[in-house]
């Protein structure tokens, strides 16, 4: 296991001397912001990034996220375009040591939470979905939601949602594997693997299709390109947001199989309706067993890159949501002993 921290460049509140001090922390996980969606990401861009990580004793081999452009997702003309530039852009990051490319096709939104800051009893505050909320929303209003790193204008979220009326999980499905097809021989000749993160949360949201929600989804996905260089990026909060998906026993199948090439690990607090809230990543707060999770990856020889994902706003914190300092270091701390504790003894019979 590679233990590993998301950071979002310089402009963090959350600064690299201070993840150095987490234990076991191997490498950063980040992405060039400022370069539009679609746009070959500059090899003298990667390169300063590279350093900046570097120069804190860091490796750098994990890029989250490698944004696609939504032409591709919608299948339109313009797409080959915008697909040569994402091959370009590996082949850039493939040159200086990049290992593992994080990427999702959801439709216009990223992750997508009612609430960013819903208090929980400990006085701590946290992301969290609301069903018959995000049913309710306007979205065409909204010109900002978080995990986008675009922003949008009114008239442009509105143009896309309706450009995907027409779409649907089929067309969807198709657009990835046209989508993969081209690219995942470029990440290989590149010496990167593409690891597609689940829907999140895992449900139609908006009117919008969404095809990376359980293990159907992600086995059909693994079977568009059947070759190591198309894998997953497992999220145990994305799909523990609905209580249907087996985790442990989707860790244990896909890991076995070695298509999950990053792990994101964090807990949700989910009820059957699909609400959900993000909590500490302890196994009782919520409704991952991250001990049963943990031993599947130690029981399949897992030896692939892991970040704590989202946290808690703890202690005072200020920062961005989901991803202040304090929780996801506590977050690592116990993600560390859940692996040792895997690895050096075996459970009593």
């Amino acid at each position: 296991m590679k233990m590993s921290f998301r950071w979002y460049g310089d402009t963090d509140p959350v600064k690299l001397h201070s993840v150095r001090q987490i234990p076991n922390m191997h490498g950063i996980v980040s992405a060039l912001y400022d370069v539009p969606l679609g746009d070959v990401w500059p090899l003298d861009k990667i390169h300063a990034l590279k350093n900046s990580i570097e120069k804190h004793r860091f490796a750098f081999e994990v890029v989250e996220s490698v944004g696609v452009h939504e032409d591709i997702k919608l299948g339109k003309p313009s797409r080959n375009r915008w697909i040569d530039n994402y091959c370009q852009s590996l082949a850039n990051l493939g040159s200086v040591g990049v290992k593992v490319v994080c990427y999702n096709f959801m439709p216009v939104f990223d992750w997508t939470r009612t609430e960013l800051d819903r208090p929980l009893p400990d006085g701590s505050n946290s992301g969290a979905f609301d069903v018959n909320s995000a049913t309710r929303a306007d979205v065409s209003k909204w010109k900002y939601l978080p995990g986008w790193d675009i922003r949008y204008t009114h008239e442009q979220v509105s143009a896309l949602l309706a450009d995907y009326q027409s779409v649907g999980e089929e067309g969807l499905r198709d657009h990835l594997a046209y989508f993969l097809e081209r690219v995942v021989p470029a990440a290989r000749k590149a010496g990167i693997k593409m690891a597609i993160h689940p829907d999140d949360p895992p449900r139609p949201i908006f009117g919008l299709p969404r095809i990376v929600k359980n293990r159907g989804d992600l086995r059909h996905i693994l079977d568009m390109v059947k070759e190591p260089a198309n894998g997953l990026t497992f999220c145990t909060g994305s799909l523990g947001a609905d209580l249907r998906n087996d985790l442990p026993a989707m860790v244990r199948e896909f890991s076995g199989e070695r298509r999950i090439h990053f792990a994101h690990m964090r807990n949700v607090k989910t009820d059957a309706k699909g609400n959900f809230q993000e909590v500490s990543h302890y196994s009782q707060d919520g409704s991952v067993d991250m001990a049963a999770v943990v031993r599947a990856y130690q029981d399949t020889g897992f030896d692939g890159y892991v970040r704590p994902d989202h946290g808690r706003m703890i202690w005072g914190e200020k920062g961005n949501p989901g991803y202040g300092l304090y929780d996801r270091a506590l977050g690592g701390a116990y993600l560390n002993g859940l692996w040792e504790a895997a690895e050096k003894y075996t459970r009593p019979n």
